[in-house]
């Protein structure tokens, strides 16, 4: 991918989506659409379905605020009465708001005995600072505490320091890629790990959670001139557990975000039985951001078409809707 393309996407996050914003936008039919699906006898799912695919995040904002001042009854609330298992879980992210839905992942994830370190991995090392920050602020009006001191509690070590750098959302910025200091910063690294006994992991984590993209992708391919090998296959040699797991997320997102998803989104249903959590929580998440880039990236990797894959994993309803989604390709 050119540098100008990356720029591109990254300066235009919803260019890249399936789920766009409608012309002709009607909140209150929306509103009267959606409150006789619900009201009406047996809940007519193709309609749910039909919006909630085919509105962006703040026109499903707005219907949800008049939906309110209609009927004094929470759209959400609803969706979750009269829908069940993985539809339920699939409408109900669809109708709220990015951040939110970013903020109950996270509380999901940290809930209970033991937090589920992969769900934090995958959030925090795709999203971008503004998503983090945007995040952080729904996950603080949730749980009436901020997502770093309840991070303090869950995580530590090597791999709490990593995930609390990257949950400050202040990862550097700038679009100026200075070779020199890649070549630095790959020669640190390569310092840090395959040319030292036992590994210095708080290089990696310095440079993977605070440098700018632009910069990290000179970084590895500096990286692979200087070793002979790619960053991630040093990562996975010198480093293991969550840290490794994590750090690894980071150089993929990197490289490419859309093939990061695109590989979670077929590990989700490869082999016996659907993760349809992951599967819900990608297609809900990327839908309105780089979905064509991830069709793109998962049709280069896997030599199917995701709509083809999710066709012939998933049924009914729920498999409806994920298609509307991806879209056909």
């Amino acid at each position: 991918m050119g540098h100008l393309h990356f720029l591109l996407i990254l300066l235009q996050p919803g260019e890249r989506g399936t789920i766009k914003a409608k012309a002709n936008f009607n909140v209150s039919e929306d509103v009267a659409a959606l409150r006789k699906a619900i009201e009406g006898i047996g809940t007519t799912e193709k309609t749910l379905i039909d919006i909630l695919t085919h509105r962006s995040s703040s026109q499903k904002q707005a219907i949800s605020k008049a939906y309110l001042e209609t009927t004094n009854r929470i759209l959400v609330n609803d969706l979750k009465g009269d829908t069940q298992g993985s539809l339920e879980d699939l409408l109900v992210a669809l109708a709220r708001p990015l951040a939110v839905n970013d903020a109950k992942w996270l509380i999901e994830a940290i809930k209970g005995a033991g937090t589920d370190n992969s769900i934090l991995i995958e959030i925090l090392a795709s999203r971008t600072n503004k998503q983090i920050k945007e995040l952080s602020a729904a996950y603080a009006e949730e749980t009436k505490k901020t997502l770093i001191q309840k991070l303090k509690t869950e995580v530590s070590g090597d791999f709490g320091k990593a995930i609390l750098l990257l949950a400050e959302g202040a990862r550097d910025e700038s679009t100026n890629v200075n070779a020199d200091k890649a070549r630095e910063d790959a020669k640190a690294l390569y310092h840090a790990g395959e040319k030292k006994l036992g590994t210095d992991e708080s290089k990696f984590i310095e440079i993977l959670c605070k440098r700018s993209i632009p910069h990290l992708r000179q970084t590895i391919l500096e990286y692979k001139n200087i070793s002979g090998k790619t960053l991630q296959k040093s990562i996975e040699k010198e480093i293991s557990g969550d840290l490794e797991e994590l750090l690894v997320a980071i150089v993929k997102c990197v490289m490419s975000t859309p093939a990061y998803f695109a590989e979670k989104v077929y590990k989700s249903m490869k082999g016996a039985g659907t993760d349809e959590t992951t599967l819900t929580r990608v297609m809900v998440s990327r839908g309105e951001i780089d979905m064509l880039d991830i069709r793109a990236e998962f049709k280069k990797l896997y030599q199917n078409s995701l709509f083809k894959e999710i066709s012939s994993d998933v049924s009914g309803s729920y498999s409806d809707s994920l298609k509307m989604i991806c879209g056909e390709d």
